[in-house]
């Protein structure tokens, strides 16, 4: 029987896909800011409108969190992910508001074969977090690590 899961070979170079959306609401950004980042224009509206923000805003942290659980649905939990060894950027361009719908842009830069493990094949993302009207307010680059169909040097 084949395996259908996603190998390093199924990530082309410049392949385009989209995934979501994931409604965002007001309760999630206060509980997730009350846990892990108590900042309060994360916490409470009143406090927010007089920081940059202007408005209660999602932490960044949420976002990413976010973003790491659209790119698992997505496509990693069928997929031979070996994980990453970093992330090379974060940027946070506009704030996460309640009521948003989010969807997820994952963009193939480069993909290569591991020098040192003929079984693995690591695959370059930009990840871009995108809002109702298609502006982006999240971008992630990092490269991620997946099983080969046919490790280097087989027959």
């Amino acid at each position: 029987m084949p395996d259908s899961k996603l190998h390093w070979e199924d990530f082309i170079t410049g392949a385009v896909t989209v995934y979501g959306p994931r409604l965002v609401t007001r309760e999630e950004i206060v509980a997730f800011a009350a846990e892990f980042d108590p900042q309060p224009m994360h916490l409470d509206e009143a406090a927010a409108s007089a920081t940059l923000l202007g408005g209660l805003g999602g932490s960044g942290w949420h976002m990413c969190s976010l973003m790491m659980r659209m790119i698992a649905d997505g496509f990693v939990l069928n997929s031979t992910s070996m994980g990453a060894p970093g992330v090379d950027e974060v940027n946070w361009l506009k704030p996460l508001r309640p009521g948003v719908r989010l969807r997820l842009r994952a963009t193939v830069l480069e993909t290569r074969a591991s020098g040192s493990k003929p079984n693995v094949g690591l695959t370059k993302f930009k990840f871009e977090l995108l809002d109702d009207a298609d502006a982006v307010v999240m971008t992630q680059v990092n490269t991620m690590m997946f099983g080969r169909r046919a490790p280097a040097g087989a027959a």
